[in-house]
């Protein structure tokens, strides 16, 4: 056996390291991440006791614990890819691709994340490196503070791709800090020599405690500043936010100018479903960004991952799908999605918008969707514009300035106006029918000739009139294009043909999300079976109050006529908890920085002194420094006292040179003979010595010390007693 061998040392740096690759269960859960990052760590202990039986293998261990983590990870998750359990050329491929891509597909994916190597593989290999690092460290250098730093890494970049918070930190911090502490506890010293070898200290040491409790407080801090201290209520951004999938190798049309083609062929199919709930439309895609003449989608996708979140409390369904008569990359979806079986395509969670990533190979898509609608309650009936939906307009022609005002009847942006704006176009609008002269276009010369002359057009003219004017009366809303859920059946499924195909407009209400609105089913609703936002939206819709008994301003209940929005109370208490962090981040920074900035300051003003004062400056510099190294000090205590008390905390090193300044003192108080320059300089080489045997101490007590803020309160007796 090695002598440079520690089991406990090897054991808590490898609990650290699986720890900190385990912090990614967020992103891909435990099942996933168990087994590869357990390997990881299996492999680097057998490594270590291995070198340690065969002490010639030692300059190869980091070889062996790579190569033999490569070869683990290849039998755990690269399994498919093996011939009779050895590794083949994909496999290699395999680990190229998860180190160098892995952590871009993953950033790239909805989460939990698809546990599918060339995602997952980034991880353990991440843990193998830092196990590799730190075994060098520990084993080698003899620094245990120093070979938590890899694993401290890997940590750092689990928190960056997902930050636990509350419990969940907690529990993370404790779980690191643990075998952490383990880890530098270990790193004891002989203190005595009795004749059974050498004897070593238990006490739980300042080097041991220091680490685990500043990633507990560390981690604690961040959750409570992420949980409670954030007074916009934003979740907090992480490198997720800054990665988005690449869109589709196809090109990507817009289902927007296809309606009149599709209302032209009325008869052909586009697509079949069976499902257990009724869907009342299936959208394509979501439009909202207008530039006075095109509108685009502002996508934001995503590679869907294991599944997405719905509403926990929400009416949950399932759907099975039939694509024939979609050429184009965008899927029917729902916009409550959980999951998608059968394809794996991109995803818009905002959206709830599926594309496909490649082009479609084969006449037919099949696939199964699940969602989970929520409860929505409009009673509230607050728009809410921070979910968007009030971009750009373009030029906007001055006539349908006044459309805006009429349609509204001067109501402030609710969603009962909403509502209002719905029925004003379609009581005063026609809906076009048949195969011939049907209306397309929907940039402001199309949406002119629609509103003031011919008022007359399809979903598209309706749908985009109806955005336009909802934005200009202060309604955030947005564009969508899908078909219209079908009675239609045939074998048990219902058929959606171009006939079905619609755009409609969605509105933004506080509290229910976006709300779908149809200005062209007037007369086509009674009777139909309607999901739960849509019997919600019919419910409103019965109560909405007649046009001439409308009458605006229409203000919440006990909200002052002058006060748009209160919130004071939310934005005080929010304000109030800024505050409050401020103070404390501020305390933190004046204790880590301004403590030992005003050490420092006072020892260059006692190093400037001459004659007695400065060789009194250097006594006062060592007996400060040594009481912040927690060196007992009392009233009326000698140097030579002083230099006893010190020799038990680092050995020689600290009592030779305080014994000397001891004599320094005696002859500059006692011997009546003026100080010169001579005496001041060696008085403060012996604090140069005395600052090198303190080196000598564990990284955390020099932390300690320095910011130790007591030594900077002057002792009231003479300093010549």
């Amino acid at each position: 056996m090695s002598a440079g061998f520690d089991r406990i040392a090897v054991a808590g740096l490898l609990g650290a390291t699986g720890v900190a690759g385990l912090l990614f269960v967020p992103v891909f859960g435990w099942e996933a991440l168990l087994v590869p990052v357990l390997v990881v760590v299996l492999v680097g202990y057998g490594c270590a006791e291995l070198t340690a039986k065969f002490p010639k293998l030692v300059p190869y261990r980091p070889l062996l614990v790579a190569l033999l983590g490569l070869l683990g990870l290849i039998e755990t998750v690269l399994t498919s890819t093996t011939l009779a359990f050895l590794p083949t050329a994909e496999s290699l491929r395999g680990l190229a691709r998860g180190f160098t891509e892995g952590w871009q597909l993953t950033l790239q994916s909805t989460w939990p994340a698809r546990p599918v190597p060339e995602q997952l593989l980034f991880v353990p290999l991440s843990v193998l490196l830092a196990v590799v690092l730190g075994l060098e460290l520990v084993l080698r250098l003899k620094k245990p503070l120093v070979a938590l730093v890899p694993s401290l890494a890997v940590a750092g970049l689990a928190q960056a791709y997902q930050a636990l918070t509350g419990i969940g930190a907690v529990g993370a911090a404790l779980g690191y800090a643990l075998p952490a502490g383990l880890l530098l506890w270990s790193g004891r010293r002989p203190v005595g020599r009795a004749p059974g070898g050498p004897r070593f200290s238990w006490r739980v040491t300042g080097s041991a405690v220091w680490p685990a409790l500043s990633t507990v407080v560390a981690l604690v801090a961040g959750a409570v500043a992420l949980a409670v201290l954030d007074p916009v209520g934003r979740d907090p951004l992480t490198l997720k936010d800054t990665q988005a999938a690449p869109p589709p190798r196809s090109r990507l049309g817009n289902p927007l100018d296809e309606i009149a083609q599709r209302l032209i062929r009325p008869d052909e199919e586009v697509f079949r479903y069976r499902g257990d709930t009724p869907v009342d439309q299936w959208r394509l895609i979501v439009l909202n960004g207008f530039d006075g003449a095109n509108w685009l989608a502002d996508s934001r996708l995503r590679r869907l991952g294991a599944g997405l979140d719905g509403a926990p409390d929400g009416a949950g369904g399932t759907a099975e799908l039939r694509v024939r008569g979609l050429a184009g990359p965008w899927l029917p979806s729902h916009p409550d999605l959980t999951g998608v079986d059968g394809l794996t395509p991109l995803v818009d969670q905002s959206a709830g918008t599926l594309l496909m990533d490649a082009p479609s190979t084969g006449p037919e898509r099949n696939y199964r969707l699940s969602w989970s609608s929520p409860e929505v309650d409009l009673r509230s009936g607050e728009v809410d514009a921070r979910a968007g939906g009030l971009g750009g307009l373009g030029a906007v022609p001055p006539e349908v300035e006044q459309v805006a005002k009429d349609a509204v009847r001067g109501l402030r942006p609710t969603f009962q106006s909403a509502l209002q704006l719905e029925r004003f176009l379609s009581k005063n609008y026609q809906v076009a029918v048949g195969k011939d002269d049907l209306p397309t276009g929907h940039g402001w010369p199309q949406l002119r000739h629609f509103l003031l002359e011919s008022k007359r057009g399809t979903s598209e003219q309706f749908a985009a009139a109806y955005v336009v004017l909802a934005r200009m009366s202060g309604i955030p809303a947005r564009l969508v294009v899908g078909f219209r859920g079908s009675a239609e059946t045939d074998g048990g499924m219902n058929v959606v043909r171009n006939r079905d195909v619609l755009a409609w407009p969605e509105v933004a209400v506080a509290g229910a999300g976006w709300v779908a609105l149809d200005p062209t089913a007037a007369a086509g609703r009674a009777g139909r079976d309607q999901a739960g936002p849509g019997k919600a939206v019919a419910r409103a819709r019965a109560q909405l109050p007649a046009e001439q008994e409308l009458r605006p301003p229409q203000l919440p209940p006990g909200t002052p006529p002058d006060a748009p929005e209160d919130q004071s109370a939310d934005a005080g208490a929010g304000w109030w908890w800024l505050a409050a962090a401020a103070l404390i981040v501020l305390f933190g920074l004046l204790w880590l920085f301004g403590v030992p900035a005003a050490k420092v300051v006072r020892a260059r003003r006692r190093r400037r002194r001459s004659g007695a004062e400065g060789v009194l400056g250097a006594w006062d510099e060592i007996r400060d420094r040594l009481r912040a190294h927690g060196v007992p000090f009392r009233i009326g205590m000698t140097p030579r006292d002083l230099a006893e008390s010190a020799g038990s905390l680092a050995g020689e090193g600290i009592r030779e040179p305080v014994a000397r300044l001891a004599k320094v003192l005696d002859v500059t108080l006692w011997s009546g003979v003026p100080v010169g320059d001579g005496a001041v300089r060696r008085a403060w080489q012996e604090v140069g010595e005395v600052r090198r045997g303190l080196a000598t101490r564990p990284f955390a007590a020099r932390v300690l010390a320095a910011l130790e803020p007591r030594t900077l309160v002057p002792i009231k007796a003479s300093r010549r007693s």
